[in-house]
């Protein structure tokens, strides 16, 4: 920094003083801390010391009276006696605890002080309660019996030897102290005088080197003076290591010899380059002559020259550049890009931010991108007779500037000369070329008047036969326009099939799913049992509902998934996915799994793979838990792993992907697939056997679906296994690296969570957003996201919350209305849109609105319309819940004034997690 600053002769003397006073500070400073530690030490041996001492007396003190107080009321009986010992009892644990606390910095005192502890405790135990308690009981034989043994002695011995060792370790540990204290005073008395010679030569130094540098450079200045007066040396310069005036002196000489020393050199550059032009004749041979010197001159890798013609400009010569034939367009028109657009205006055009894709500069060794583009006419009397592009790794100087304006226009005045030379040539050459042409067209007409009688009769020939295939081609235009109709009436009668199939789905998913919702919610409630009513047997069978209705929900999320892939609705979302979380991911979902079987489970991740890549993250996780799940199924000993890796290209029989490409290995040590089987595992409904399927159970749609999957996300899937030793499923898909995406619904909770926690909490929920992840919503999520659980926590803000539930199914309405008012909510119900805008009007403070959509008289798409546009309730939040699941059903109830979207049946976490989110946006 300082290296950097102008400091005049004044400000380096008064900074000089500056520094001695600082080290006189830094003297005083250092002296004082020594000083304050020994206080500190001082203080410690006077407090800290003494008071060790003092607990360990006492301590030993009421060991006595305990002692003591239990042998006189041994003797005499009385309970007076036991008044001393019942009050060391109490104080010498007090006092003991001191004593260790005291000892917190000397691990080995505190042991001994816990092996004297065991030893009082011994002998409170064998000895002291004993004792009196027989005495108390009136048992004297048994306690003249007790005298005679005395069992507590040697505890109390031992006691005391330990005691008296800890003592003297403590007298020892202080006189050290003592002794280290005299040390560090003579220490201190040592640094005082060293302190001070230091400053003295610190100061002594500081004055030499400050007259030292102005006085060198003085000189230095005035000795290239005079050398350069004398000698007439232009290339010496003046050297200064310092920011001062003699340093501004020194810049200003050099400043003056080096725009002397580029005055001649331009010069000269330009008589050699007159001279090298005037021996070239042609205009191509005087190009390249030309951009070779301008390259050998500025040093630049890359030069193209375009020759200008009436209405476009043609490359004419060029150095270097990717490929020779590459070198630049060949052909611009007047105005077209920086080159047209220089052409036209006759200026010069300078970039100093080229484009990294702008062109590569090669050599045998490597390739580098410029960083400067300069483009410029060559004019010649007002008219531009050429246009030069440079493109140059460094940014050219103004000097560099003014010589390339110079060697243009040196050019400009050969080039115009050659211009004229082959302008006289070409028209001397013309007008001998036409005498020659006239003479042979004369021969030739009396041979073509021969020719066009031969010709006419051929015409007429021709004219026949085409007739003849007119005649053809009309008949097969009427059978093509015949069989584009029929094709176009099988393609309606397809989209119409499509559109009642997808229909049907639709309808079958809202009939199953309506039922399904009432059943998860009311068994979720059930198998929670918060009130305690339920037997754990009765707690086990809502489980097992709550269980296999979601294994329902599984399949009836299969078969729409593998609908809507075979008839091409499915749209894939693609976002970045953190490649390090996969394993964390995996392992929470099969961990139980595979601790259940005993089964090994690992997951790799190979070193060459980045830690983001894009791709459908809802469907590379449903690939992975199906092949995964699949693995653990059917492997009852071994293990069962997932290896990520990255390969170059994949190249098999069936498939080529020549790219980069990331591998999803599944490997386990099951069954087995046998070469017969493995051809139809991956058709709809197909296992490897029927007894398999018997044994193991499932739909056998998984394979089907990943497979589905894997060639919607341009990737494939594909088995190798053996039966009695495992299998191996990979799957392939693109390696991309490029493309962001980003889910609103997690923006928007990591929103409402600062918005919560207050402004000391935005960062961390900003850092909590999981780059590229999604929430779909045509697919409930088997386990609620972290962000929701985070939602679920604090349940203060639902407290009197009032919330409408509009559903024509009771059901729904019961199991809704159930989960929330364990929140504390306010529930109202509406089964169908009319009252819900009745309820509207007459309650106008509800908070929020729950809308089913299929409902009789006025469904939930018109009555979420009226909500916003007839009443005017534009921010009231509007969760849509609906039992159909498609993409389509999604975007209309949002169209309609829907906030959020849902689909049946719910997961009561997830649609208290929602209520929370646009609770909190409401009151931000």
């Amino acid at each position: 920094m300082l290296g950097k600053m102008r400091l005049s002769i004044r400000s380096k003397i008064i900074l000089g003083y500056i520094f001695v006073l600082m080290c006189v500070v830094v003297f005083l400073g250092v002296i004082s801390s020594r000083v304050a530690s020994l206080q500190r030490e001082t203080d410690f041996i006077s407090q800290h010391d003494i008071e060790v001492h003092d607990l360990a007396h006492n301590i030993e003190k009421s060991l006595l009276d305990m002692e003591t107080g239990q042998r006189g009321y041994m003797i005499t009986g009385d309970t007076s006696y036991l008044e001393p010992y019942t009050a060391a009892s109490s104080k010498w644990e007090n006092e003991y605890n001191q004593l260790y606390r005291l000892l917190a910095d000397n691990p080995e005192q505190q042991k001994n002080l816990e092996d004297i502890k065991a030893n009082i405790d011994r002998w409170i135990e064998i000895a002291g309660k004993p004792s009196i308690e027989m005495k108390r009981s009136g048992q004297d034989a048994e306690v003249r019996t007790f005298f005679q043994r005395d069992p507590g002695k040697p505890e109390m011995d031992a006691m005391r030897e330990k005691l008296t060792a800890f003592l003297d370790t403590e007298k020892g540990l202080t006189s050290e102290r003592v002794q280290s204290l005299e040390d560090n005073n003579r220490r201190l008395i040592t640094i005082i005088y060293l302190l001070w010679i230091v400053l003295a030569a610190v100061s002594i130094s500081a004055a030499v080197l400050i007259s030292r540098n102005i006085v060198t450079t003085i000189k230095e200045v005035t000795g290239t003076i005079r050398d350069i007066a004398s000698g007439g040396n232009l290339n010496k310069r003046i050297h200064t290591r310092t920011r001062d005036e003699i340093a501004e002196l020194g810049s200003a000489t050099n400043d003056l010899l080096r725009e002397v020393q580029q005055q001649n050199e331009m010069k000269e550059q330009i008589a050699a380059t007159a001279t090298l032009l005037q021996n070239e004749a042609g205009l191509a041979s005087l190009s390249r002559v030309f951009v070779n010197r301008l390259a050998s001159i500025f040093q630049v890798p890359y030069i193209v020259l375009y020759e200008a013609k009436e209405e476009e400009l043609v490359r004419l010569a060029s150095y270097a550049g990717e490929h020779e034939g590459e070198a630049g367009k060949s052909v611009i028109a007047w105005g077209q890009g920086l080159v047209g657009q220089c052409a036209a205006d006759q200026s010069m055009i300078t970039l100093d931010r080229v484009p990294n894709n702008y062109i590569h500069i090669s050599s045998g060794l490597g390739s580098a991108v410029p960083t400067y583009l300069a483009v410029a006419p060559i004019v010649f009397e007002g008219r531009t007779l050429a246009v030069i592009e440079i493109a140059a790794l460094v940014t050219f100087s103004k000097h560099q500037l003014d010589m390339l304006r110079q060697l243009l226009d040196t050019v400009g005045v050969t080039m115009h000369s050659v211009i004229n030379r082959a302008q006289i040539q070409r028209l001397y050459m013309e007008a001998q070329t036409m005498n020659e042409e006239l003479q042979a067209q004369s021969e030739e007409m009396q041979v073509q008047t021969e020719e066009l009688q031969v010709q006419s009769e051929e015409l007429q020939m021709q004219t026949d036969e085409l007739q003849s295939l007119n005649d053809k081609l009309e008949y097969q235009k009427a059978q093509a326009e015949e069989a584009a109709a029929e094709m176009e009436k099988y393609a309606e009668q397809a989209k119409l099939s499509s559109n009642y199939k997808s229909e049907f789905l639709a309808n079958m998913s809202h009939e199953l799913r309506t039922p399904l919702n009432s059943m998860l919610i009311l068994s979720q409630i059930l198998s929670e049992n918060k009130n305690g009513t339920l037997q754990e047997e009765e707690v086990n069978y809502a489980n097992v509902i709550h269980s296999s209705g979601t294994d329902l929900l599984r399949l009836i999320n299969d078969i729409l998934d593998l609908s809507k892939v075979e008839s091409g609705q499915i749209q894939l979302d693609i976002s970045s996915i953190n490649a390090g979380e996969l394993p964390e991911i995996m392992y929470r979902y099969f961990a139980k799994t595979a601790e259940a079987k005993s089964l090994d489970f690992k997951v790799e991740i190979a070193p060459n793979v980045g830690d983001v890549f894009f791709s459908d993250e809802l469907r590379l996780h449903q690939i992975l838990r199906n092949l995964l799940s699949n693995a653990f199924k059917f492997t009852e000993r071994g293990e069962v792993s997932l290896s990520i890796y990255k390969l170059d290209s994949v190249s098999t029989p069936q498939f080529s992907m020549p790219y980069e490409t990331l591998a999803f290995a599944v490997r386990d040590t099951g069954i087995g697939i046998t070469e017969e089987q493995q051809q139809v595992i991956f058709e709809a409904f197909k296992q490897a056997d029927g007894a398999t399927a018997r044994k193991y159970g499932g739909t056998g749609l998984g394979l089907s679906i990943s497979l589905q999957f894997a060639k919607l996300l341009g990737g494939e899937l594909v088995v190798e296994s053996e039966p009695g030793k495992g299998s191996t499923f990979t799957l392939y898909l693109p390696y991309q690296t490029e493309y962001v995406d980003e889910s609103p619904m997690l923006v928007m909770q990591a929103e409402a969570a600062a918005a919560i926690s207050g402004p000391s909490s935005t960062a961390s929920a900003q850092a909590a957003r999981p780059v590229g992840s999604r929430i779909y919503a045509e697919e409930p999520a088997a386990d609620p996201p972290a962000a929701e659980d985070m939602f679920l926590e604090d349940s203060a803000l639902f407290d009197g919350k009032k919330i409408l539930v509009v559903d024509d199914d009771i059901r729904n309405v019961y199991a809704l209305a159930n989960a929330l008012e364990r929140y504390n909510m306010q529930v109202l119900t509406a089964q169908n849109g009319y009252e819900c805008l009745d309820l509207l009007q007459a309650e106008p403070d509800i908070d929020m609105i729950l809308m089913d959509i299929m409902m009789p008289e006025m469904d939930g798409y018109q009555t979420m319309r009226n909500i916003r546009q007839t009443l005017e309730m534009t921010d009231l939040p509007i969760l849509a819940l609906t039992a159909k699941a498609m993409k389509e059903d999604r975007d209309k109830c949002l169209a309609a004034g829907a906030s959020d979207y849902l689909s049946k049946p719910l997961n009561i976490n997830e649609v208290i997690a929602r209520i929370k989110v646009w609770l909190t946006r409401s009151e931000i």
